[in-house]
């Protein structure tokens, strides 16, 4: 049986911190307010957050159903014929990409946590006199 953006989307509520919204006007979801897979304007072509390392090991091994476009190649995303993939798979994906979603926004925090340490650990205190 094909798949669609409906399971895609009863797939994608499943998991935690996940918000239902659009991107470029195409149903799209976010983890933690970080993309991490949405529809293209075609409703078979799915667009996943992807590492590039995992991008193409996706593509050599099944270029019938992943792919990239000259507009997505210097970006961490993959296109998916949802009409060609398993539900497996399709599951995997989808989880792998709200996993790197809510890594990425962990990070991002992180960072910011980190910089604002330093910033107030090495800020001078002033002397009294």
């Amino acid at each position: 049986m094909p798949m669609t953006f409906e399971n895609v989307r009863r797939f994608a509520l499943t998991l935690a911190d996940v918000e239902e919204g659009t991107s470029y006007g195409t149903p799209a979801f976010r983890a933690k307010g970080t993309l991490f897979v949405r529809l293209r304007e075609d409703p078979d072509i799915l667009v996943v957050r992807s590492s590039f390392e995992q991008r193409e090991e996706l593509i050599a091994a099944e270029p019938d159903i992943y792919f990239v476009t000259d507009h997505y190649l210097n970006y961490p995303w993959v296109l998916v014929r949802l009409s060609r993939i398993h539900a497996d798979a399709l599951r995997d994906l989808v989880r792998s990409a709200w996993r790197s979603a809510s890594a990425a926004k962990s990070r991002a925090g992180s960072r910011t946590r980190t910089t604002t340490s330093k910033t107030t650990a090495s800020t001078p205190r002033a002397r009294r006199s």
